[in-house]
């Protein structure tokens, strides 16, 4: 499995966020999970929010990634005046 892992400093509004959630579950051959990061166990959390991408392997990693609905994720985040990520990571599962 490959993931996108994103990261935010702030909670984003729950009900403009659930708007930007509806474009990220079209990202073809994904699942689009997210939460609030609620602690660490070395005191605070480094972030307040996260999100992800699930991709069963790497070719849907590819081309989920290659897709117009991937791109269309970032611009739906501005043009909602959502705050953009502080983090972006690529992972593979073992």
């Amino acid at each position: 499995m490959f993931r996108v892992i994103i990261q935010y400093d702030q909670e984003p509004d729950a009900a403009t966020y659930a708007g930007h959630v509806e474009v990220c579950r079209t990202v073809p051959g994904a699942a689009f999970r997210h939460g609030k990061v609620f602690g660490s166990p070395f005191g605070a959390p480094a972030h307040a929010y996260y999100a992800e991408w699930e991709f069963a392997d790497r070719a849907a990693f590819d081309a989920g990634l290659s897709s117009p609905e991937f791109g269309a994720t970032l611009q739906d985040l501005d043009d909602r005046g959502l705050a953009r990520p502080v983090s972006v990571e690529f992972a593979e599962l073992a």
